[in-house]
């Protein structure tokens, strides 16, 4: 990236930022928890699936599934059974009894506060690790990248990756880092409002006049 067009980018990311904020000046994490735990869980079924309908599986997932423990022992089939509606129920249910293995053998049965433990997970790469982290515990690593963020950061110009990390990568370098953990739920909720992924309505977006993208839509 050319220091032009980095400029140039960093130039148009902050006022992107302005914008959403003004639209969306509530923009926070949408899935329900009490504890770190808890946002790992919904965080890693929230993989390619809506956050309302996590909230409805854990809403009686965390009734049942209250430590590191009940995870780790869960009978397969029955946590199956009940994170189904989430989608890809088999690979998540194997990773979350996997995952809670390792945090109760290595990790005293807690999350950990820390980027590199997070990713010895099963199940957990950067977007995940950067939630948890930034919502559980305050620390903000980097910027969780989830479809609505690598979709609108394309539409935006503010990257040509297509890989969640090197789109991480791109954004930590153009977005003032006091904004690292918002800018994912700005774009989370302009992407669920406006900037959907099959029919964006430019006619009604707030970033149209800075959107290089706007003018290609039909």
């Amino acid at each position: 990236m050319t220091g032009s067009a980095k400029g140039g980018r960093e130039d148009r990311v902050r006022r992107v930022i302005s914008v959403l904020e003004r639209e969306y000046p509530d923009a926070k994490i949408a899935l329900n928890y009490s504890n770190p735990l808890e946002l790992l869980v919904a965080t890693m079924l929230s993989a390619q699936c809506t956050d309302e309908r996590v909230n409805r599986v854990t809403k009686e997932l965390f009734k049942k599934y209250r430590t590191a423990e009940d995870y780790a022992n869960a009978d397969l089939s029955e946590l199956e059974a009940l994170i189904r509606p989430t989608g890809f129920y088999r690979a998540k249910a194997r990773n979350l009894k996997r995952a809670a293995k390792v945090l109760v053998e290595k990790f005293g049965s807690k999350v950990p506060k820390r980027m590199e433990d997070l990713l010895e997970l099963p199940g957990v790469a950067r977007k995940t690790a950067n939630i948890v982290l930034a919502n559980a515990y305050g620390i903000v690593e980097g910027i969780a990248v989830d479809t609505h963020v690598r979709r609108l950061s394309r539409r935006l110009g503010l990257t040509k990756e297509e890989d969640q990390d090197a789109i991480e990568r791109d954004l930590m370098k153009i977005v003032p880092r006091e904004y690292w953990g918002k800018i994912t739920y700005l774009l989370m909720e302009h992407g669920r409002r406006v900037c959907k992924a099959r029919k964006p309505d430019c006619g009604a977006c707030a970033l149209r006049e800075l959107c290089p993208s706007a003018f290609k839509a039909k």
